[in-house]
């Protein structure tokens, strides 16, 4: 059985660095229709060059279409998904049946795939979907593992199923929220999330306005709708076990970084590298505190209720984009000087292998001390054998 990572991509450098740490595929989307309206996102032209460079490695894109569609929103959507199909686009996200109807009248050779919004909970609703034509269907996030094993032995169909294994959580169901409509006239479900989620909220009784509740509460506040971030990678083998065929990392709206840490450290596992080592990997990231969603019940400790600040351990300072004889070009991202220690983050042999920054040059073979000047290009002497696409960071 072939199993499948599959990455976010909210723009093309991201999806080079998720290839290159090790994702069979990749999710992304154009500037309609898709649930992240706030990431970058891809231009007609950059999703045909996207799609021609996934294909020359043999990877794969998916283009989510994702939205809980209006009227309106049909407009311009068969010229787009005609545009899909014409440069071979792998498969396209839905959760919207009308959507689904219109895809396969217009573009009949796209492959459907039924997104997470659809919340697919029972075995009745995936043999559903499978009978419209859906090739793959993404397993809402409420369900937990011996449910998804029920569903995987009652598909009468040929489906593959598809699980979100790490990444940030909504706290509504299947992420289907209005929050941002009612308190920020922002449009959740039309790719427009305020995260209002993350805010600090109190308990207000209808007879006392102004005398608010706190529920749970440190020195910080009170964060009641702040969910934990999912983190799965010690029950990989669980979900495989349970019929899941690809493992989705959530993030389109996450850095570069973020994609290639995440992506790095779920290839390993993948492969069956130690899990209690790569544990530690996922710290190394901007990451809210970790739980494993609502797989394992009871659902305990799913809820952040203390803050909603991000954390990692680590600070991405430089990426390799030219390897050389006696060392690496480097492109700068946060500053660094000689002195400091940069460990290495690779798909290759080097990972985790550690450089004593000590002979650093600009391009005109200046000698540099402090690297603070962003994407400033340097060149990095040492022994280790740094490959193009190879991240540099620091310890915090």
């Amino acid at each position: 059985m072939k199993l499948e990572l599959l990455a976010p991509a909210g723009n093309f450098e991201k999806l080079k660095a998720a290839i290159y740490f090790g994702a069979d595929a990749c999710y992304v989307a154009g500037h309609e229709f898709s649930l992240r309206k706030h990431a970058d996102n891809f231009s007609f032209d950059e999703l045909e060059s996207a799609i021609k460079f996934a294909h020359s490695l043999n990877k794969k894109v998916y283009v989510a279409l994702n939205i809980f569609a209006h009227n309106a929103d049909f407009e311009n959507l068969k010229d787009y998904v005609q545009h899909l199909e014409k440069v071979k686009t792998d498969a396209v996200i839905i959760s919207d049946v009308g959507v689904l109807d219109f895809v396969k009248k217009h573009a009949p050779t796209l492959e459907i795939h039924i997104s997470t919004q659809s919340n697919v909970t029972n075995h009745y609703s995936a043999n559903f979907y499978a009978s419209l034509g859906a090739k793959r269907i993404i397993l809402s996030r409420e369900l937990s593992i011996p449910e998804i094993k029920e569903i995987r032995q009652n598909l009468k169909h040929n489906v593959d199923l598809e699980a979100f294994v790490h990444g940030a959580m909504c706290i509504a169901y299947s992420g289907r929220c209005l929050l941002s409509n009612f308190m920020a006239q922002r449009p959740a479900n039309k790719g427009d999330c305020a995260m209002s989620c993350r805010w600090e909220y109190s308990l207000v009784e209808q007879t006392r306005q102004n005398e608010g509740y706190d529920i749970s509460e440190d020195e910080r506040g009170t964060y009641i709708l702040n969910s934990k971030d999912m983190n799965t990678l010690h029950l990989i083998n669980d979900l495989v076990d349970a019929g899941i065929t690809s493992f989705k990392i959530e993030g389109r709206m996450k850095t570069v970084y973020y994609v290639a840490n995440t992506v790095n450290a779920y290839r390993r596992a993948i492969n069956g590298e130690d899990v209690k080592l790569l544990q530690d990997e996922l710290t190394k990231a901007s990451h809210r505190k970790y739980s494993t969603g609502l797989y394992l019940k009871p659902n305990v400790d799913t809820e952040n209720f203390f803050s909603n600040i991000q954390t990692s351990t680590h600070a991405f300072v430089a990426q390799v984009i030219e390897e050389k004889k006696d060392g690496a070009l480097i492109e700068q991202r946060n500053a660094f000087k000689c002195g400091d220690t940069l460990e290495i983050l690779s798909p290759n042999k080097t990972f985790n292998q550690t450089i004593l920054v000590k002979d650093l040059f600009d391009e005109k073979n200046n000698p540099v001390d402090h690297a603070k000047l962003v994407q400033q290009k340097l060149f990095l002497k040492t022994d280790l054998k740094l490959k193009f696409g190879d991240i540099l960071r620091k310890k915090i």
